[in-house]
């Protein structure tokens, strides 16, 4: 199997990883009436620590000084994005080990501050927005047809998703049913363990991945690559993010369909 296997390198690595908030599943049964929803950029997390940007792994992006110039010395978190469906583009430029000028291209739209007072609006409202620094607009939801509305609007423009969250609440991390991620496919991540190799035009190249499931299940993953990454694929052992649309009466994810390696 001729495929070309290519490493991404990163400047180094933070001492430990930041401790986020992580988003739960939404369902129709969670009344969030009142709550602030906003579009689930599809770009590339990070936290600013107040003097480098860091991935949600620990590792710290390599942006050139006229990117973060005008950010401020509290802690900020957001996401490295451009636009919709742009993912590998933005994903190959914070992973280059130089600092080239295509981060120009990028903008950091925050969508936290971490340790700030006060509620999610007013946690926002103190930072001081520039050409590369946004923050994400939250909306507050009227009703349940509102947010399907601009669900629908989000994914008609080629976006991830919305995310709802409970904006009355203080700053917080981990994983809770206070933030949730609203799709109308489901996704979750999965490992790496081998690869099958295409026919006809994807002869020599990927023709889908084996993956092991949290619980040791094995699925097999054919769609949602480009050509390129057919012909450099996520590594083995690396961890990738599929999305399916329920499951199957074995348990198994239905229709997976990758969509990203995990930064």
């Amino acid at each position: 199997m001729k495929i070309v296997f290519f490493f991404l390198v990163y400047l180094s690595v933070y001492a430990d990883m930041p401790k986020l908030m992580l988003l739960n599943v939404y369902t129709n049964d969670k009344n969030v009436t009142g709550w602030y929803m906003s579009e689930k950029l599809d770009g590339v997390r990070a936290f600013w620590d107040g003097k480098e940007l860091v991935s949600r792994g620990g590792t710290v992006f390599n942006a050139p000084s006229f990117f973060i110039k005008k950010f401020p010395k509290h802690k900020l978190d957001g996401e490295l994005w451009s636009k919709e469906g742009k993912f590998d583009k933005i994903s190959s430029i914070v992973r280059s080990s130089k600092k080239t000028s295509n981060w120009s291209e990028l903008t950091y739209n925050v969508f936290e501050v971490p340790n700030q007072e006060g509620n999610l609006t007013q946690r926002l409202s103190v930072v001081k927005k520039s050409k590369y620094l946004r923050t994400i607009e939250q909306i507050k939801i009227k009703d349940i047809k509102h947010l399907n509305t601009f669900l629908k609007e989000v994914e008609q423009k080629g976006g991830e998703g919305v995310v709802v969250r409970d904006a009355s609440l203080e700053y917080f991390t981990g994983r809770t049913d206070n933030a949730l991620k609203v799709k109308r496919f489901l996704d979750t991540e999965c490992v790496v363990i081998s690869y099958n190799e295409g026919k006809g035009k994807y002869k020599n190249k990927l023709g889908s991945l084996n993956c092991k499931l949290k619980d040791d299940k094995i699925i097999k993953i054919g769609t949602g690559f480009t050509d390129k990454q057919r012909e450099n694929p996520p590594k083995i052992n690396a961890i990738v993010t599929f999305k399916y649309y329920g499951l199957t009466s074995k348990g198994n994810p239905r229709f997976p369909v990758f969509l990203r390696q995990k930064n």
